[in-house]
């Protein structure tokens, strides 16, 4: 690894670990056993620009209950191989899960979000590395009072994003593979409230790409988050972790026209 990127990671992590340690005397921790079923699909339409597209099945308690239902859409202009950009809309369900839900009333919110990526890949020896960033303009449903049945307000959350991945294949063929990854989350902005640090991504996997187009993952996966409000004047944040299953698909639709 080149000596600036073992800084930027080493920094990254140095942040997050910082902030949970100062955070112990005035937090209550809590914890939930999650699991994340992915769709992840890339289709190439010309040279240039390609359409994304995801659909995240997080549930609680591996599987047995809602934690949050995420739909993704994007397109997608890559400068060269090594660089990519995105530009995109979320629709977000979040549930009541755990002990102490998001929402303070108790309730599911709808979440519409705009988001803007830059995704840099180099190779260093035989392991590839992702950095990737993310600007996230967040329309959150909130209630206005327990009177209320339905969101009636949607305030401005931005959030940051920076995504660190490393991949190695495990096999001669390099159709099967071992990945890390690491992701912080940091909130900016008048709204940002209780979590300026909004939470935490750890993710191990283990790969197997079927051709040129399929590849699944499965692997571990741990949440740190904190929620946005306090709870008895202390800082709440959660401890998940579960199974993590990511399905992609990578279509180049380019090449049929040629043909």
């Amino acid at each position: 690894m080149k000596k600036g990127h073992l800084i930027v990671f080493i920094s990254t992590l140095l942040m997050v670990f910082s902030h949970i340690a100062l955070g112990q005397n005035n937090r209550i921790n809590t914890s939930n056993s999650i699991g994340w079923y992915n769709y992840f699909g890339t289709f190439k339409v010309s040279s240039k620009f390609g359409i994304h597209s995801e659909y995240q099945w997080r549930r609680n308690n591996i599987i047995a209950n809602w934690q949050q239902s995420l739909l993704r859409l994007g397109v997608n202009y890559n400068k060269n191989p090594n660089v990519l950009f995105r530009i995109g809309y979320a629709w977000i369900e979040t549930f009541p899960y755990g002990e102490f839900p998001i929402n303070g009333l108790g309730r599911e919110f709808t979440e519409h979000r705009i988001f803007q990526m830059a995704q840099v890949s180099h190779k260093e020896g035989a392991v590839d590395f992702t950095h990737r960033f993310m600007l996230e303009q967040r329309f959150v449903g909130k209630y206005s009072s327990a009177n209320v049945s339905n969101e009636d307000e949607f305030p401005l959350l931005n959030r940051a994003r920076y995504m660190v991945k490393l991949q190695a294949p495990l096999n001669k063929k390099k159709n099967l593979y071992a990945a890390v990854y690491d992701e912080i989350f940091i909130g900016f902005g008048k709204n940002v409230n209780a979590n300026v640090f909004d939470q935490n991504r750890i993710g191990i996997l283990l790969g197997f790409k079927l051709n040129k187009n399929v590849k699944i993952e499965i692997g571990y996966l741990n949440q740190t988050l904190e929620l946005g409000r306090l709870v008895g004047g202390q800082n709440v944040f959660q401890n998940n972790n579960g199974l993590i299953i990511n399905s992609n698909f990578n279509f180049d639709f380019t090449k049929k026209s040629q043909e």
